[in-house]
């Protein structure tokens, strides 16, 4: 599908000791290839300290020149038939297909299929020539110094990619939203999200997305569009091109609050149903979907949920009780969606998707939704991506629809959220599997925050763009070698033995110790060893106490209902207390290994190339070993508890108390230069408060001893 690398061709001289070329975007290219051209002369005066001058017109320059455009465009297609570019009519017609080539007389012509092709092709040859990191912003990777840029030859050739749809969803994102100063006000009943994310903060995301060659984004959680500063965000997203489009909790672009907002601002308090009241659901669908739909390149999702990531019924309990009433109602709704858009946008060529989390993929599998033709059919993993749920194997496909996944770097409630999970060789395989099983349209990933992600987005990135020949491992020492100068070997070691670290659950082969899952057990523990120490329930014997391992325990679902059905095939039941003290002792121990091999191979490396790692890969494995501990020792001081031995109690939650409290010296680490308030919004796994609570149980127990 895609070929890269050298090709008999002119040498090209971008910058030497006298001069720079001059960059020329062809007359009535859109704004975001003229942006993509601005991001390539601000990488090369980075490099090099000199700027190229950037130019628009329809005549080749005297001297030499980077000629940029797309074949679609009949002046860019004369000019690389001038050019004599080879094979570039064979460009036409294609899907985000690019051909970057050095050509007689100096000169380099950037061809894109379409302007997305055009501009992908520019971020291809700045990854790989100009060696700029696409996700440099959030990895911190600067690009090394030149005084010089020239190469022999230059040539890129890519058909279309391997995944039609490729990008990001900004979720959960307590860390962006106010990591800088406020974007604005927000109005929403929830205890996260009262600030929109900074304009700036989403300029770096947007063009790190089109950096990775990627061209889709849902750009926030729950985002009101009728809000302005939200808008905002959407806005810069489309300058750049790419495809936007909704959580899937909010089908045309309206989630409950913007429900509750709307109805709000004309003096009326109305329960969120389509079932009790569907005229007025319908009306705020129409007025978001008139918003959204001055944008181009939206893909629209359908369904219907309820308020926050829950079910519509639980939002209304008058809701039928049935599995197929319920599916019922959500296909008049899908049904009801697509004739608004037929009635705003009649005859506009659009795209739909829906995606199947939670009751919607157990609805789908029992065959309950009617989904509108040429709906894009989203699947969904189990959270964060390990395998895909029951419905991805046993659904079958339509041929009148399209099919795609939605998979998870980061997540809240199980995490991972604060220390990246998924190693690329488990990508690729769900990837893959995705690609083979006739899911290979749409790629959309939860990537959080970003910054914590910047390995597992980069070889998404690549995965989504060319499936075919991609070895995971290979690509991996690649990631390393080109990071890092000496060392190399050591570092990549350090990476795979921090992957398999993670213990996995022996019934449902997923994570079951993340660091999401971490706090939650914990804390529940906390909860345990406090209620029986204030209730004096000291020596009661060895409880069989279920040690809580995430939001929902599978082997306790609620079979009868599709929401908790879904998530039973997500969340790992508790192995049980003594188990989990065990593998919270042996994922310590793993984590440890991996800061040792790290730390052993990081004082050889130079000062930028120690930070990268140290944020990158360290700080990540060392937060594990003092979460894995804390939580190792919260199950043995609560067994104490039980058997009566205070001595061993107080024992055990000490050292749970010091494993907790490095964590803040660590995250302190973490957050220096331009991150300085990255942990500012750090409040859905909220290191403060469980350091308090952590303390505060101890000196309960010293208490009670006394």
């Amino acid at each position: 599908m895609i070929m890269t690398g050298l090709a008999a061709a002119d040498s090209f001289e971008f910058v030497n000791t006298t001069r720079v070329v001059p960059i020329m975007v062809v007359a009535g290219e859109p704004e975001y290839v003229l942006l993509a051209s601005n991001d390539l002369a601000s990488d090369v005066q980075k490099i090099t300290g000199r700027k190229p001058e950037i130019i628009s017109g329809s005549m080749l320059p005297s001297g030499s020149c980077v000629v940029i455009g797309t074949v679609s465009n009949p002046l860019a297609a004369k000019l690389f038939s001038e050019l004599k570019v080879p094979e570039v009519e064979t460009l036409s017609g294609k899907w985000e297909s690019y051909r970057v080539t050095s050509v007689a007389g100096g000169m380099l012509a950037v061809a894109g299929s379409d302007a997305r092709g055009t501009m992908f092709g520019l971020y291809d040859f700045i990854e790989q020539y100009v060696h700029v990191d696409p996700l440099g912003f959030w990895s911190g990777r600067e690009p090394e110094k030149r005084s010089e840029l020239r190469w022999d030859s230059v040539s890129i050739i890519s058909g279309p990619p391997a995944f039609k749809f490729r990008g990001w969803f900004i979720n959960d994102e307590d860390l962006l939203t106010e990591w800088m100063e406020s974007g604005g006000k927000r109005n929403i009943d929830y205890p996260y999200y009262s600030q929109v994310m900074n304009r700036e903060a989403m300029r770096a995301v947007v063009e790190a997305l089109v950096r990775s060659r990627c061209n889709l984004i849902i750009p926030s959680s729950f985002i009101d569009i009728l809000n302005p500063p939200e808008a905002a965000l959407v806005d810069e997203c489309v300058r750049r091109g790419v495809f936007v489009s909704q959580h899937h909790v909010e089908p045309m672009g309206v989630s409950a609050f913007s429900y509750f907002n709307y109805w709000k601002a004309r003096g009326k308090d109305l329960k969120y149903s389509y079932f009790s009241h569907p005229a007025e659901v319908r009306e705020v669908w129409r007025v978001y979907a008139e918003k959204w739909a001055k944008y181009p390149n939206v893909i629209w999702q359908l369904g219907l949920r309820g308020i926050a990531d829950r079910p519509m019924w639980q939002a209304d309990p008058s809701v039928p009780q049935s599995d197929a009433d319920r599916g019922r109602l959500i296909s008049d709704a899908m049904a009801a969606q697509v004739k608004i858009l037929d009635e705003i946008s009649p005859g506009q060529p659009r795209y739909l998707s829906t995606t199947l989390w939670a009751e919607g993929s157990v609805l789908n599998q029992k065959g309950l939704l009617a989904i509108p033709e040429g709906t894009i059919v989203v699947f969904a993993d189990n959270s964060p991506g390990w395998k895909w749920q029951r419905d991805f194997h046993e659904t079958p496909r339509n041929s009148k629809n399209t099919y795609g996944v939605y998979y998870h770097h980061g997540l809240i409630g199980s995490g991972p959220h604060l220390a990246q999970v998924v190693s690329p060789n488990k990508t690729f395989d769900m990837l893959k599997a995705a690609a083979d099983k006739g899911a290979g349209s749409y790629a959309i990933f939860n990537v959080g925050n970003i910054r914590e992600f910047v390995l597992g987005l980069d070889a998404s990135a690549k995965m989504t763009w060319q499936m075919e020949g991609f070895n995971p491992d290979i690509w991996l020492e690649d990631w390393v070698n080109q990071r890092f100068s000496t060392k190399r070997p050591g570092i990549l070691n350090a990476y795979r033995i921090y992957f398999n670290a993670y213990q996995i659950h022996d019934k449902q082969q997923v994570p079951f110790l993340m660091d999401g899952q971490i706090f939650s057990a914990g804390n529940s523990i906390l909860g345990q060893i406090t209620k029986k120490l204030r209730a004096n329930k000291v020596g009661m014997g060895a409880e069989i106490e279920r040690m809580a391992c995430g939001a929902l325990q599978g082997d306790a679902v609620k079979d009868a209902d599709a929401f908790w059905s879904g998530l039973s095939d997500m969340h790992p039941a508790s192995l049980g207390r003594r188990e989990n003290i065990k593998r919270s002792a042996v994922q310590k121990t793993g984590f440890g290994l991996a800061v040792l091999h790290g730390i052993t191979v990081a004082a050889a490396l130079p000062a930028l190339e120690q930070i990268f790692l140290k944020d990158n890969l360290l700080y990540h494995a060392d937060f594990m070993v003092q979460a894995s501990t804390w939580l190792e020792q919260l199950g043995l001081a609560h067994e104490a508890l039980d058997l009566g031995d205070m001595k061993e109690c107080i024992r055990a939650l000490e050292s749970a108390d010091s494993a907790f409290g490095k964590i803040p010296a660590l995250a302190e680490g973490y957050c220096q230069g331009k991150w300085k308030e990255w942990y500012r919004g750090c409040r859905k796994l909220n290191i403060s408060v469980t350091a308090k609570r952590t303390h505060d149980v101890l000196e309960l127990a010293r208490k009670g001893k006394q």
